[in-house]
């Protein structure tokens, strides 16, 4: 089908907190076009109509998103367009729609995105730290152990390091990034454009301590930024997996002591991150 024939798709952001952040390019197309996506069409159809927008919701979320591409994709073939909107901020970004953008790109559709909102990147201007290079790892594991796997294989990583986080997760995962991580700068941003935006700065074994503390810190939605590693000599990213190797048969002090003769580095600094490589694995 001719893509002048199809309707276009929009991947439309939407405020993460205050609705005035809503752009009025945003409020134009999900006037104008035939249905709206919504992640929550309960939630999408009260910021609809604080807006005064009237418009057919199809549900699209991860547990449905599979079976509505078809849906979506019919509708835009006969020539209807599309807003796909998450409950907030930038749709796909740890959020619904990906299955749905990629198949309408494959069918011909034209994809158009209207900028706006997104939590990661809201933090990360205010987050204190290095903007120039940063990664985005959306939600850690919820699990221990996976989590921690997680951290350890980012750990030489010098880029700034982006995380969701749910609530509940919150003392546990600063702990593990304490661990994990080493000492670093961190700051954890709380309900961003909201009445109660707050942004804790500090560094990791801190603000680990905090979030023990602060009952306050742990509500409602969460982003946590972190420091990059400081660069290296090869010698000492390549420890690691050295002492990987060793601690499945060693104790800590004697891995360090024969990593640091297989790899140059010094033998006090291996230790500590033996140390760390251990408890991981309990």
């Amino acid at each position: 089908m001719p893509l002048q024939a199809m309707g276009t798709l929009f991947v439309v952001a939407t405020p993460i907190g205050n609705l005035a952040d809503l752009s009025p390019r945003a409020r134009s197309v999900l006037a104008e076009v035939a249905v709206v996506a919504a992640e929550d069409t309960r939630h999408t159809g009260m910021m609809l109509k604080h807006f005064g927008i009237d418009k057919p919701l199809i549900s699209v979320h991860e547990h449905n998103e599979a079976t509505r591409v078809a849906q979506v994709l019919e509708r835009l073939r006969a020539g209807d367009s599309v807003a796909l909107v998450s409950d907030a901020g930038t749709p796909l970004i740890s959020d619904p729609g990906f299955d749905i953008v990629r198949a309408a790109i494959e069918q011909g559709t034209r994809v158009i995105p209207l900028p706006g909102p997104c939590a990661a990147i809201a933090a990360l201007s205010v987050a204190g730290l290095p903007t120039d290079r940063f990664v985005f790892e959306g939600f850690l594991p919820a699990k221990a152990g996976p989590r921690r796997d997680r951290l350890a294989a980012m750990s030489h990583d010098s880029r700034t390091l982006i995380f969701y986080e749910a609530p509940h997760r919150l003392d546990d995962t600063l702990s593990d990034v304490a661990a994990t991580l080493g000492e670093r700068r961190v700051a954890v941003a709380r309900e961003m454009t909201k009445q109660f935006e707050c942004v804790y700065y500090g560094t990791t074994s801190a603000l680990a301590l905090r979030a023990q503390q602060d009952k306050d810190m742990k509500r409602g939605e969460l982003v946590i930024i972190v420091a990059g590693a400081e660069e290296k000599s090869q010698a000492l990213s390549d420890a690691d997996t050295v002492l990987r190797i060793l601690l499945a048969d060693l104790a800590p002090a004697q891995a360090a002591k024969l990593a640091a003769r297989l790899t140059g580095a010094k033998r006090e600094d291996l230790y500590q991150r033996a140390v760390a490589l251990s408890e991981q694995k309990r």
